[in-house]
């Protein structure tokens, strides 16, 4: 812990070196690797948060867990999701769905009212995600995971329309027509890949079909939509289907993954490689944009309700520091393009393999499962932390941004992918040691703030800084963490500020701060008016 202690004190007297405030007049340009450049009265207009609009989570029961719900709400006060959108809200642990001795359907919602009804609790709306079958519904026996979600079209496509219907209904009566309008709906998962869709392309059309006339039946104004598709498949040919046939799409919804190999692998045991793309993701995202553009709906939403780097819970890049850096490097490439990037997950609480062994796997959540914030977390919180509008900046990895109480912030980042490529899979890569190399400096220069006291305050991620799993590999990664063990790790790894000073600015003054850099670090400065 000593050492741990030494590193932060000698980053906070590293900073605090670099500070200098000099007249304007005065000022003389000094090289530097990379400048950042920002003028407090030059604003671009509101800051885009389409980042924290959604979030994923595993599947609906583990929303029962009292461990899952705490850490919901410390996910919510911290980075703000707005909606969360997760699997087998249909599926038979979730008790929705049976049939009498005649076949005759028999409803029960009181699991997923317990669920909905916490969420709404503490700010967060359901983004519904209509699967999987249930099996007295289904036509077959086919199913993922450790759970069992049944895969299949239903047997009786009229049965389905009916329970959708009955859902919707009771959503209606329970929360509201008012509120219900404000949720989406999104019609299956992944019905490109034949593991989470037993029928053909045409089939799942026939699904839309009757999922959008039943919930439309119950108020039209309703948002539902689609594909869902893992690789931002079917856009064009699901736009065209309902476009021709006259139903309604709200919304066109898909998923992209920044990594090669690997199919439906929960386990890892296929291996994964970053794409070493600079424009994985974030290019499927810009031409989803383009698709939607060209067809016959050009003005439809877009939501992408999965995204990360690996498409596998078993995946140490998920653990990493370079993580961070890899989250902002996509979610600034994508600007505009999407009104939603729904990070796949939350938590380690997942259980797509069953329920894991070991504290750190490489899961997808921001948190572990003792709700030890990983690196990835940070990159949240501080993009929450940015105020509401933002500042021109060329810089093309950071923002600026500033708010209503005349606060100021700099969230910057170096994305590095350093993995070297396809002679080593991200299982082996990404589960050792990887200190980080010297990019040299940054220098943040901040004009035109307005004259006062202020406490800068700065944060960091980046190796050993806000790093979990860096800290669990000093313990030699036991299989299991005591409740110290655990304490320790958030202790270390808490997001305090790495350095804090109070700096007074005078009328006509330019503000910088120098910064050490290296690889995948992140950065976020934070001017407070006091």
């Amino acid at each position: 812990m000593k050492t741990y202690c030494l590193i932060y004190t000698f980053l906070g007297i590293l900073i605090a070196a670099g500070t200098s405030a000099q007249t304007v007049s005065n000022s003389k340009p000094i090289a530097h690797e990379r400048a950042i450049s920002i003028d407090f009265n030059k604003t671009k207009g509101n800051f885009n948060t389409m980042f924290k609009e959604c979030i994923g989570a595993g599947r609906a029961n583990e929303g029962l867990r009292a461990d899952w719900q705490q850490q919901l709400a410390v996910v919510k006060k911290e980075c703000d999701f707005k909606y969360i959108r997760m699997h087998g809200l249909l599926t038979d642990d979730m008790g929705v769905y049976r049939e009498d001795r005649k076949g005759n359907p028999e409803y029960n919602f009181q699991y997923i009212d317990a669920l909905y009804d916490y969420l709404l609790s503490i700010g967060i709306r359901p983004f519904v995600e209509l699967g999987f079958m249930p099996s007295a519904l289904a036509s077959g026996k086919q199913s993922i995971f450790w759970w069992r979600g049944n895969v299949t079209p239903p047997k009786d496509y009229n049965k389905w329309g009916e329970l959708i219907r009955n859902l919707t209904l009771h959503f209606t009566e329970r929360y509201g027509a008012d509120e219900v309008k404000t949720w989406y709906f999104e019609v299956w998962n992944e019905p490109n890949l034949n593991g989470f869709w037993a029928g053909t392309q045409e089939e799942y059309f026939k699904l839309y079909k009757y999922s959008v006339t039943a919930i439309k039946s119950v108020n039209k104004d309703y948002r539902v939509g689609g594909p869902a598709t893992a690789g931002a498949a079917w856009e064009p040919e699901m736009i065209e289907f309902c476009h021709k046939n006259s139903l309604p799409l709200d919304f066109v919804s898909t998923h992209s993954y920044g990594v090669k190999q690997g199919y439906l692998d929960e386990f890892g045991n296929s291996g994964t490689v970053l794409d070493k793309n600079p424009m994985a993701v974030s290019g499927d995202v810009l031409r989803s944009r383009k698709e939607i553009a060209n067809s016959s709906m050009p003005n439809l939403p877009l939501h992408y309700t999965e995204w990360s780097s690996s498409y596998t819970p078993a995946d140490p890049i998920h653990d990493s520091y370079h993580q961070a850096a890899y989250i902002l490097e996509k979610i600034k490439q994508v600007g505009n393009a999407a009104n939603s990037m729904s990070y796949w997950v939350f938590t380690d609480i997942f259980e797509e393999a069953g329920p894991r062994f070991t504290p750190f796997h490489g899961g997808f959540g921001l948190l572990n499962t003792q709700g030890i914030k990983k690196p990835a977390f940070y990159a949240y919180q501080f993009m929450n932390k940015l105020g509401e509008t933002e500042l021109f900046d060329r810089d093309s990895a950071s923002w600026a941004c500033k708010n209503a109480k005349g606060n100021v912030q700099v969230l910057l980042w170096d994305f590095t992918n350093t993995h070297p490529g396809d002679s080593v899979n991200n299982q082996v890569y990404y589960a050792r040691d990887l200190p980080s190399k010297s990019k040299g400096k940054v220098k943040v220069s901040l004009s035109g703030i307005p004259e006062g006291s202020y406490r800068l305050e700065i944060y960091k991620v980046g190796y050993h800084v806000n790093d979990a799993y860096s800290t669990y590999l000093t313990m030699n990664k036991p299989k299991q963490l005591t409740k110290q063990q655990v304490e320790q790790i958030k202790k270390l790894n808490d997001g305090s500020s790495v350095a804090k000073e109070t700096v007074k600015i005078k009328a006509n003054t330019l503000f910088s701060k120098e910064l050490d850099i290296r690889e995948n670090d992140v950065y976020l400065l934070d001017m407070i008016k006091l």
